[in-house]
């Protein structure tokens, strides 16, 4: 592995960075005082510090390395189109031909008849932009009191005002007004939090007709939509019972409301298919796409929408944009590294070869003394860590102090696993080997074990 070079002193770094930069999810005066980790380099699964410590990045970045760090054929591109034209807008009746050549790709993969795309450049702006969509299709279609929009406590769907009260998170709904009128929130189906003594099966199902609850509550006139990602992922990767999504999916088609799949996460092979919805047999008529779209490389998303929806939303001038929607660079990019995950067959092998070897290996880790529950669907998984496996205990502790003693053992054992609250989630790029899973888990392991020797010496058990 090449290791970057770097000419200033990791402490100097961290002044500097610490003087100007405020950092997100961050309580920064704390931060300023610790140190940022400064990242230098990286190849493959692997990230480099300034320490020259190399350390396994089980989370792909966030969520969206796909293709792994390095690949040189994404700058090229980049710097190809950038000599050739680096910047023009798609507002005034233009268009350029990498945001062509990439919106015809995403229209073949995707599935069913969603062929058509609107871009951002984060899954939150797709977001708050799938909240225009939604409303101005109702509204075209002669029923303007469509309006309101459901969706899942625990759920992430972005930062901005739209994506973060799309959101469930409370945490992010305490600050800044949060959420925006219209936006209203159902129960999420994390069996292992929540079930009790029910089945999987049955909370599944059970959770998945608190839909139909609201929507009898508020009133199916008033309803534009339900918005959900196939797994939850900032939530802490949870994987829905198999009855939820089929009861989902009928509850939607009842009452004449549009289904909206936030792909964020699971798009672009993370489940073993192109979309989490393939693989859990959902039909959207609108999906969210952003990060495995250009492996994090260049910032683009977009909100993929059904024919049905596009011709609706085309009878009328939408007006609705972001300056760098459609940028030529980002979509140069992504088109290329769809590309390469098509050609170099990579979406297969996730689906054939390393996610099958992820989830032999993976819930094997519930044979450790903190692991209550082992969760993995594609290249994603999770940890639901307990003192008592059979009552799916807490600790005798704040939610989260054990789940931040295991990520700080995971870096201190070269890997980035995230905590979510008592959770520890993973979701590696897609190109990541047979003897590189080997790798994490053993990491994992050790970080395991050290969290429960802590664990014990402070009585949280």
């Amino acid at each position: 592995m090449n290791i970057a070079t770097n000419a200033f002193p990791t402490e100097e770094l961290q002044r500097r960075n610490a003087a100007h930069h405020v950092q997100p999810f961050s309580a920064n005066n704390a931060l300023g005082k610790k140190g940022a980790r400064v990242i230098t380099g990286a190849e493959g699964v692997f990230i480099t510090d300034t320490e020259g410590n190399q350390l396994l990045d089980g989370m792909a970045g966030l969520w969206c390395v796909n293709i792994g760090y390095g690949r040189k054929e994404l700058a090229d591109v980049a710097a190809r189109q950038m000599a050739e034209l680096p910047y023009y807008n798609t507002f005034f009746q233009t268009t350029h031909i990498p945001v062509i050549e990439l919106s015809e790709r995403l229209a073949r993969i995707a599935p069913g008849d969603l062929n058509h795309v609107f871009y951002g450049s984060s899954g939150s702006e797709a977001n708050d932009t799938n909240i225009r969509i939604v409303r101005q299709y109702w509204a075209l279609k002669d029923k303007p009191n469509k309006k309101i929009i459901i969706s899942r406590r625990n759920a992430y769907h972005g930062s901005t005002m739209g994506g973060g009260s799309l959101g469930g998170m409370t945490a992010m709904h305490s600050q800044g007004g949060l959420p925006i009128p219209d936006i209203h929130h159902i129960e999420h189906p994390d069996w292992w939090s929540f079930g009790g003594d029910m089945t999987p099966e049955d909370f599944g199902k059970a959770t998945a007709q608190k839909l139909e609850a609201a929507i009898h509550f508020y009133g199916e006139d008033r309803i534009a939509a339900f918005i959900a990602e196939p797994v939850q992922g900032a939530g802490g990767v949870i994987v829905p019972p198999s009855t939820y999504w089929p009861e989902i999916q009928r509850i939607c088609d009842a009452h004449e409301i549009l289904l909206i799949a936030d792909e964020v996460i699971c798009g672009f092979g993370r489940t073993g298919n192109w979309f989490g919805s393939q693989t859990l047999d959902i039909r959207p008529d609108i999906m969210t796409i952003a990060k495995g779209m250009s492996s994090g490389y260049q910032p683009i998303a977009g909100s993929i929408i059904s024919d049905e929806v596009a011709d609706v939303l085309g009878r009328d001038e939408f007006n609705h944009g972001y300056t760098y929607a459609s940028h030529p660079v980002a979509a140069a990019v992504a088109n290329e590294n769809v590309r390469i995950l098509e050609e170099e067959g990579i979406v297969d092998k996730v689906r054939d070869t390393t996610a099958p070897y992820l989830k032999e290996k993976w819930e094997q880790l519930v044979d450790h003394p903190l692991v209550g529950e082992a969760k993995v669907i594609g290249l994603m998984g999770s940890l639901a860590l307990t003192p008592h496996k059979e009552t799916r205990a807490p600790f005798k502790a704040e939610a989260g102090t054990v789940g931040l003693i295991c990520r700080d053992h995971c870096f201190s054992s070269n890997l980035v696993m995230r905590a979510v609250w008592d959770r520890m989630v993973i979701s590696p790029p897609l190109i990541i080997s047979e003897s590189e899973i080997d790798l994490l888990i053993e990491r994992a392991v050790a970080a395991l074990d050290k969290t429960l020797a802590d664990v014990k010496a402070q009585g949280l058990l």
